[in-house]
C-alpha cells in the first residue's frame, strides 16, 4: 500500500482484528502498521540524489499481526513468560510478576518455571554448547534467567517467606548451575543474605508497624533513621508544646510533604490489588497491605489534626477561629506548591467536613482572599466525570518532567507529585469487581491483569518521582503533630454544635459545588481508550468497594453513627463531599455514595448507565443499618438477581451469618431522606429507582431476634 507524503493515512497504528484460540488458550488479535519511506527514483546507495521527501517519494506500509494472550490456564502462562514473543507482547512479562499474587503463589509459579537440573556428566566429559539438540534447552534456560532478574529487581518482596525463604533458596539452587556467574545469580543471593540478616529485625518492625496501625494518630514507622521513623524520637515529648499551628505554612507543609513522600514510595504496589485491599478487613487480615495502610493513617492523622485544631478550643471567638481556617487553607495551598496532592486532600476533606463546614460564624469572618483560594482547591477534587479534574491535574503535573527541556539538569526540575492514593485504589476495587477472575474454561483472565498492570505500572512511576524531594526532617513539628489531640466524629459534631448551637443558615458559608449525580461513570473513558488503542488496557477500572475507609484498624470503639446520618441542624449546609472526621468513615477515596454502573461483556468491557439500553450490570453499595457505623461494601448487580440473593451477598460482603439473610429488608435509599422498599421476591436491577441508583441499606425486619455482627471495615 503506497500513498504520497502529502496523503499520509490516517490510520491508528494499532487495530483491533479479533480473538483466536491456540492449545486451548485465547488471543487478543491486532493489525500493527509501520511505516517505512522509500527513496525517490533513481535515488540508491550509489547514486548522487540524497534521500529527501519530494513528489516522487512514496510511504510504503507494513502491515504485522500481533498476538497478545487474554486468557489461558496457569501451565500455559507460565510457559508464556518462557517461550512468549516479547517484541510482540512486551507487557506481558511485567503485568504477570505484578499481578500473579492474586491468582497463585510464587512458590506455584517457580515449581513450574524453573527447569530440572540436568543429570550429572560422566568423569571426562565436556558440555557442547554447540550442539543443535541443547540450543533449545539452552535458549530456555537464557528465558529463565531473563525473568528471574527482572523479578528479583522489581518485586524482591514476592520471595519474602521466612524463616528459611525456600522460594529464594529454590532460585539460587536454579542460578548456581544455569548462570552461576551472572548478575542474576549474585543478586539472588545478596537478597537471600538480607532477607536472613533482617529476618528478626524485620519482624519486628512488622509487629510495630500493626500496633502503630491501630492508632488513630500515628503513622506507620517504617524505620527510626527515616523521616517518618522519628516520631519514635518525640513519643516522649510532653503536650504542653507548641502546638502544629504555631509553626510557619512552608514548615508544616513541608513535613507532611516529607513524610507522605516516604510512606508514598514505601508502598508494595501489589497491596493496591482490589483483591487484596478489599480484603483488608476480613478475620486474621491485621497485616494485610501494611504499607497502604500507613498511608491511609497517615492520612487520618492530617485530617485529625485540621479538626483537633479548629474544634478543640470551644471557647475562641469567631475571628479567632477563622484564623485557624485561614492558616489551613494556607498549608492546603503550599501542599498544592509542593504538588503533594495527598495532604491537601486530607486537610480539605476536614474543612469540607461537617463538624467544620457549618461553622458559620467562623466562616463568615475569614476574608474573601482565604475562601476564593479554599474554592479553587476544593474544585481539584470534584467528583464530575469520576474526578477528571483531579486526574486531568496530576497528567499535567506529571509532564512537567517529560516536557522539560533538552538538557535540564534533574535538580533543576519539580519533584513529584505525590498522588492521592485514594484515587488509584478505588480504581483497582471497582476494576476487581467489575471484570471475572475466571472464564468460560477454567480459564485465567489475563486480560484482567493487564489493566490492573497499567494502574500499577503507573503508582510506580509515580514512586519514583517522589524520591527527588530534598526535605529534612524537623522534630517539633512531628512531635506537635503527633501529640494534636484526635477527635472521634462524634465527639467533633458534639463540639461543632456546642460552638455554634442549630440556627439559621449563614450566606458567607462557603459554597463549595457538590455532588449531584451520585454515579461514578468509567464509560467515558473506557472508550476513548478502546477507540484510540483497542488492544490497550483502561486505566480506569473498577471493584468491589465503591468506597473504601481510610482507617486500616477500624476498632469497634470507634464512634457509632456519623453526623452525616443525623438529622442535621435546621439551616446549617449539606453535609460536604469530604469525609466527616479523623476516624473510620474518612474515605480514602473522595468518592460519595454512588453507583458503579458497569455492563460486562468479557471480551470487552462496555460501561453503562442503569435504565438506558444495553445495561446488564452496575456495582452498587450496601451498608447494615446497625451500631456499627455507616460502613459501605460494594457488591455487581445483574439483571438477573433477585432480592434475596443482593441479601445474601452483602451480608456475605459485610462478613454476617447467611442463614440470617431472611431476617433481613433491602431498602433504596433515594433523594431527600426517602426509602424505597424492596420486595422480598423482586428483581432488584428492574425493581430499583433509575433516579438515584446505587445506595442500599439493609434492615433487620421486625420480629427478628439475633444479633447482627460485623467485622470492622
Amino acid at each position: 500500500m503506497e500513498r504520497t507524503t502529502s496523503k499520509e493515512l490516517a490510520l491508528p497504528p494499532l487495530q483491533d482484528w479479533g480473538e483466536e484460540t491456540e492449545d486451548g488458550a485465547v488471543y487478543s488479535v491486532s493489525l500493527r502498521r509501520q511505516r517505512s519511506q522509500r527513496l525517490s527514483p533513481g535515488a540508491g546507495p550509489r547514486g548522487t540524489q540524497a534521500p529527501s521527501p519530494g513528489a516522487d517519494t512514496f510511504l510504503h506500509y507494513r502491515t504485522s499481526k500481533v498476538r497478545a494472550l487474554r486468557a489461558a490456564r496457569l501451565e500455559r502462562l507460565v510457559r508464556e513468560l518462557v517461550s512468549g514473543d516479547r517484541e510482540q507482547d512486551p507487557g506481558f512479562v511485567p503485568a504477570f510478576l505484578a499481578t500473579h499474587r492474586a491468582f497463585v503463589p510464587t512458590a506455584h509459579v517457580l515449581d513450574l518455571l524453573l527447569p530440572p537440573p540436568p543429570p550429572p556428566l560422566p568423569p571426562g566429559v565436556e558440555i557442547k554448547k554447540t550442539e543443535g539438540r541443547d540450543l533449545t534447552f539452552n535458549n530456555n534456560l537464557r528465558a529463565v534467567v531473563s525473568v528471574l532478574g527482572s523479578w528479583l529487581r522489581d518485586y524482591p518482596q514476592d520471595f519474602w517467606d521466612p524463616p528459611a525463604h525456600s522460594d529464594l533458596g529454590s532460585v539460587c539452587t536454579f542460578l548456581g548451575w544455569a548462570a552461576p556467574s551472572g548478575a542474576e545469580a549474585r543478586e539472588a543471593e545478596k537478597l537471600l543474605g538480607d532477607f536472613l540478616k533482617n529476618a528478626e529485625p524485620q519482624q519486628e518492625e512488622e509487629e510495630r508497624s500493626q500496633t502503630w496501625a491501630g492508632h488513630p494518630g500515628v503513622a506507620q514507622i517504617p524505620r527510626p533513621d527515616s523521616p517518618v521513623g522519628c516520631l519514635e524520637e518525640v513519643e516522649g515529648l510532653v503536650r504542653e508544646g507548641p502546638e502544629l499551628l504555631d509553626f510557619s505554612v512552608d514548615d508544616v507543609a513541608e513535613q507532611l510533604t516529607l513524610m507522605d513522600a516516604e510512606l508514598f514510595s514505601r508502598v508494595r504496589p501489589f497491596e493496591c490489588l482490589g483483591s487484596v485491599w478489599s480484603q483488608r478487613d476480613r478475620p486474621g487480615a491485621t497485616g494485610t497491605a501494611s504499607t497502604v495502610r500507613a498511608t491511609v493513617t497517615q492520612f487520618n492523622t492530617v485530617t485529625g489534626c485540621v479538626l483537633g485544631s479548629v474544634l478543640g478550643s470551644p471557647g475562641l471567638a469567631a475571628p479567632q477561629r477563622a484564623q485557624r481556617l485561614e492558616k489551613w487553607i494556607r498549608i492546603a495551598q503550599r501542599c498544592r506548591e509542593l504538588r503533594n496532592f495527598s495532604s491537601l486532600r486530607a486537610i480539605l476533606s476536614a474543612l469540607q467536613s461537617n463538624p467544620i463546614y457549618r461553622l458559620k460564624r467562623s466562616w463568615g469572618a475569614l476574608s474573601r482572599e482565604p475562601l476564593s483560594t479554599f474554592r479553587k482547591l476544593s474544585q481539584i477534587f470534584s467528583d464530575e466525570n469520576n474526578h477528571l479534574s483531579s486526574r486531568e491535574i496530576l497528567s499535567q503535573e506529571e509532564a512537567t518532567e517529560e516536557n522539560a527541556p533538552p538538557g535540564s539538569l534533574p535538580s533543576k526540575l519539580p519533584p513529584g507529585p505525590i498522588p492521592y492514593l485514594g484515587t488509584f485504589l478505588t480504581d483497582l476495587v471497582m476494576l476487581d469487581t467489575a471484570l471475572p477472575d475466571m472464564l468460560e474454561g477454567d480459564l485465567i483472565n489475563f486480560e484482567k491483569r493487564r489493566k490492573e498492570w497499567e494502574i500499577l505500572a503507573h503508582i510506580q512511576q509515580l514512586q519514583r518521582r517522589c524520591q527527588s524531594y530534598c526535605l529534612s526532617s524537623h522534630l517539633p513539628i512531628l512531635a506537635a503533630l503527633h501529640t494534636q489531640r484526635q477527635l472521634s466524629e462524634e465527639q467533633s459534631y458534639r463540639i461543632s454544635r456546642v460552638i455554634e448551637p442549630p440556627a439559621a443558615s449563614c450566606p458567607s458559608s462557603p459554597r463549595v459545588r457538590r455532588r449531584i449525580s451520585l454515579t461514578k461513570r468509567l464509560s467515558a473513558k473506557l472508550s476513548r481508550e478502546r477507540g484510540s488503542s483497542p488492544g490497550g488496557s483502561p486505566r480506569d477500572p473498577s471493584s468491589s468497594t465503591s468506597r473504601l475507609c481510610v482507617s486500616p484498624s477500624l476498632s469497634p470503639a470507634s464512634p457509632p453513627s456519623s453526623p452525616r446520618t443525623r438529622d442535621p441542624p435546621p439551616g446549617s449546609p449539606p453535609a460536604s463531599p469530604g469525609p466527616q472526621g479523623p476516624s473510620t468513615k474518612l474515605p480514602l477515596s473522595p468518592d460519595l455514595p454512588g453507583p458503579r454502573t458497569l455492563a460486562l461483556p468479557l471480551s470487552g468491557p462496555h460501561i453503562s448507565l442503569p435504565g438506558q439500553q444495553g445495561s446488564e450490570a452496575c456495582v452498587v453499595r450496601v451498608s447494615i443499618d446497625n451500631d456499627h457505623g455507616n460502613l459501605y461494601r460494594s457488591i455487581l448487580l445483574t439483571s438477573q438477581d433477585k432480592a434475596p440473593s443482593v441479601v445474601q451477598r452483602a451480608l456475605e460482603k459485610h462478613n454476617v451469618a447467611q442463614p440470617w439473610a431472611q431476617d433481613y429488608q433491602l431498602f433504596q435509599a433515594l433523594p431527600g431522606d426517602r426509602e424505597l422498599l424492596i420486595p422480598d421476591n423482586a428483581n432488584v436491577f428492574y425493581a430499583m429507582s433509575p433516579a438515584a441508583p446505587g445506595d442500599f441499606v439493609l434492615r433487620r425486619k421486625e420480629g427478628a431476634r439475633h444479633t447482627t455482627s460485623v467485622s470492622p471495615a
